[in-house]
């Protein structure tokens, strides 16, 4: 799906700053951009640039020390910690490197957490339906130590977009996968997001993974450096 008028995620002059016993550590200065809908943006840059601690305000996971985030027309700098939970539940998808799932429930009932933590039944057609599109159609009753890497990282893919999110937030999401699942997990995020229109921003180390995306930005020591636009050949659109 094409890139909208629409701005997706506003990043205003974003900072963040933490106390410690030498003083305070600012891990990000400053940091402005915009993503319209539809567009995909790749954070690059060193270990301990700020990707994940700027993907995590993006989110609404934590709160920034000054500047502003609005996020599908909410500015969640401004919320408190329960209605940032609830534009997350009601926009926003993740992919983490860690999969993060609840190890005492299948992939299916996995998937449909989002869902139920809004309060929606009659959900579970759509969650196995999405568990068969990432090629879990037979692994729905499976609980994740039963499931490899690639696997699990499946599951929470499919739980990612049994959100509908209008936007998908991904830190380093081949980080634990061996070459070939890795492709086949960047495949499936890159055809699952074209074809629900999602807006996608994206952490990663990963260079050829980067370039997969409409805009690379490069941080360093906490500040955007470069901010590139890739050809439309390179990402592969």
């Amino acid at each position: 799906m094409p890139m909208s008028d629409q701005t997706m995620l506003k990043v205003e002059r974003l900072t963040k700053t933490y106390p410690t016993a030498a003083g305070p550590l600012t891990v990000l200065h400053e940091v402005s951009f915009e993503v319209p809908a539809g567009a995909s943006v790749a954070i690059v840059g060193p270990s301990g640039s700020g990707k994940t601690t700027l993907l995590g305000l993006c989110a609404g996971l934590d709160q920034p020390s000054g500047g502003s985030v609005v996020l599908a027309g909410a500015s969640i700098a401004a919320l408190d910690e329960d209605a940032r939970a609830r534009v997350r539940n009601q926009h926003v998808g993740f992919v983490f490197q860690n999969f993060q799932l609840v190890p005492t429930l299948t992939a299916l009932e996995n998937v449909l957490v989002p869902v139920e933590l809004r309060g929606e039944s009659g959900c579970e057609p759509e969650a196995r339906e999405l568990l068969a599109r990432v090629g879990l159609g037979e692994r729905c009753e499976h609980y994740p130590v039963q499931l490899s890497g690639g696997e699990q990282q499946r599951v929470a893919l499919a739980r990612a977009f049994m959100n509908r999110p209008k936007i998908l937030f991904c830190d380093e999401p081949t980080g634990n996968l061996d070459g070939d699942t890795a492709h086949a997990m960047v495949e499936l995020i890159f055809g699952l997001n074209r074809e629900r229109g999602t807006t996608l921003v994206l952490v990663t180390h990963d260079l050829e993974l980067a370039r997969r995306c409409h805009r690379i930005l490069r941080l360093r020591t906490g500040a955007v450096v470069s901010d590139e636009m890739v050809t439309a050949r390179e990402s592969r659109e």
